[in-house]
């Protein structure tokens, strides 16, 4: 029998990952359940700092990221945190709008209009030029011969071979896939649209044009205060003034300052079930056994597979299926005039089928690829742009050069960042950092006129850094939530389930954190024992 004391200790609910989701779901335990009635609330985290791909260096005079470098504003999560913790007035606003792609064989500003690639006012396109005229003209005629869906009701389907059947193959190949494929260094070729793009399938159930229709539930979906026609629009997106990574960190010091255990390196090297005498689970970790009545695991799938698999078939079964990409970030610090004038918007995006201009060709790939048969279809392949997309950092983000001045760095400093690598393209991964950077420039000098080198080089690599979401996506997360629930309170969180943002993330965190806290009352309530699921 408990003692008293042990009687009313309140239960220990532990989250394993230190990163945002992570950070997010202890917060959600140390301050969504009233004063008297908190659980204590430890976070175990592998590596030596939380965070996760929250990631701030120092470079060229000040703070820049080399992960995710803002989040999206019509999302409330990020902002609502960033709230909660005192960090309203570090929030940055994005400085410019627009973006351009490499369409054609040359640089052309994405058309208005567009909704993650769909088109949906003819015009805009056809001036844009980013589409041939045939190309152009098979979107025209959405407006007067609709093609019917394949198939209704829709449940899931693959993003781009929908709008391919909509409006062509050339909207996916030039504007939907570098959009939306983009964010998940992916292709759209086999991409969830419920999970990803959910408004698409809802307009491709609607009769007539489907372009006039994306058009219509885009407008009916986005916040008030976003839309254009507002007189001063809130911002698309937002930035921290020191870096993402500064919410990782205020967040940590704010857990602790309510009593959270916040451990780095302290990996978990095990999960399993309590004894007779003990709470629920017990954690084997590498500063030793950690006891929990509740675990959120907010790790990636492979390491969440790893450590359900004593316990469960079906969740780590679905979780091993998930695949990722690997992404390399090249950040660039220019010299004043290093980039012509002009350069419109934001960056500029990259689509798989653009190929480098002959005229550039041995810039490019230099003399080595032209000796041998393996080298010529190695060449063959290199045809195509290696770099995916490229960020305007300085005009992005003004308050990184306004940083720099205060810091008293160099006036006129350009920062620049390249991404490369998506789901099948490893090329990437293949060249050393020296060999790597040369590509890079080369392939900038041709993308947005580079004329020098750079001042100072930061290479990033994040290796299986992006979860694929394939077609059907939300029912395998389905699945696995409902798979857990068969156990004894634990909840999983993170870019592998619900999105990979930011603000995501955040939503990921705190929801897998009010299931565990849920089923932990339930579990506790004696008029719910009845209705408890059976553990096993």
């Amino acid at each position: 029998m408990a003692s008293p004391s042990e009687a009313t200790a309140p239960p220990t609910l532990v989250v394993v990952g230190g990163g945002i989701a992570g950070l997010a779901a202890a917060w959600e335990l140390a301050t969504g359940a009233p004063e008297g009635s908190r659980p204590r609330v430890l976070v175990l985290e592998s590596g030596a700092r939380t965070g996760g791909k929250l990631r701030t260096e120092w470079f060229a005079g000040g703070p820049v990221d080399i992960g995710a470098d803002g989040f999206l504003a019509r999302r409330p999560e990020a902002v609502e945190l960033c709230s909660e913790i005192g960090m309203s007035d570090e929030l940055e606003a994005v400085g410019a709008r627009g973006a351009s792609v490499w369409a054609r064989g040359k640089l052309r500003a994405l058309p208005e209009g567009l909704v993650l690639g769909v088109p949906t006012r003819l015009g805009p396109l056809a001036r844009s030029h980013v589409l041939g005229p045939a190309a152009v003209a098979r979107v025209g005629l959405d407006r007067i011969l609709p093609r019917p869906d394949i198939r209704s009701p829709i449940g899931d389907r693959a993003i781009g071979p929908l709008v391919a059947h909509k409006l062509g193959r050339w909207v996916v190949d030039v504007l939907v896939d570098p959009l939306v494929g983009g964010i998940h260094a992916g292709t759209t070729a086999d991409m969830s649209a419920a999970a990803v793009f959910p408004m698409l399938l809802t307009a491709a159930q609607r009769r007539g044009s489907f372009t006039r229709s994306m058009r219509r539930v885009a407008e009916e979906s986005a916040p008030a205060e976003t839309r254009p026609e507002q007189p001063d629009p809130a911002p698309l997106f937002w930035a921290l003034r020191d870096g993402m990574a500064s919410l990782g960190d205020r967040l940590t010091v704010s857990l602790t300052e309510r009593g959270v255990d916040v451990r780095t390196d302290a990996a978990v090297t095990e999960l399993r079930r309590g004894g007779a005498h003990e709470p629920a689970w017990v954690l084997g970790t590498t500063r030793g056994p950690v006891p929990a009545d509740g675990v959120v695991l907010a790790v990636p799938a492979p390491q969440a597979a790893s450590l359900l698999t004593p316990h469960q078939d079906e969740a780590p079964r679905i979780l091993r299926t998930f695949e990722h990409a690997s992404v390399t970030v090249v950040t660039l610090a220019l010299p004043a005039g290093a980039l012509p004038a002009g350069l419109y918007g934001t960056g500029l995006l990259v689509p798989r089928v653009a190929r480098i201009p002959s005229s550039h060709l041995e810039e490019v790939l230099g003399d080595a690829d032209n000796a041998g048969g393996g080298r010529r279809r190695r060449r063959r392949r290199d045809r195509s742009f290696v770099v995916t997309a490229v960020t305007y950092l300085s005009a992005k983000w003004p308050h990184l050069s306004r940083a720099r001045l205060a810091d008293g760095g160099q006036e006129g400093v350009v920062l620049l960042r390249a991404s490369l690598g998506r789901w099948g393209d490893d090329r990437a991964e293949e060249l050393d950092d020296g060999a790597l950077l040369g590509r890079v420039l080369a392939e900038l000098a041709v993308l947005v006129g580079l004329r020098e080198r750079p001042l100072e080089v930061l290479v990033t690599r994040w290796a299986e850094a992006f979860p694929q979401y394939r077609v059907h996506h939300p029912l395998r997360v389905s699945a696995i939530e409902a798979a857990l629930a068969r156990l004894p309170p634990i909840a999983v969180a993170g870019a592998t389930y619900h999105g990979v943002g930011i603000p995501a993330c955040i939503g990921s965190g705190r929801a897998a954190a009010r299931a565990v806290r849920d089923r932990l009352a339930s579990s506790m309530d004696p008029a719910a024992a009845g209705r408890a699921p059976p553990v096993g």
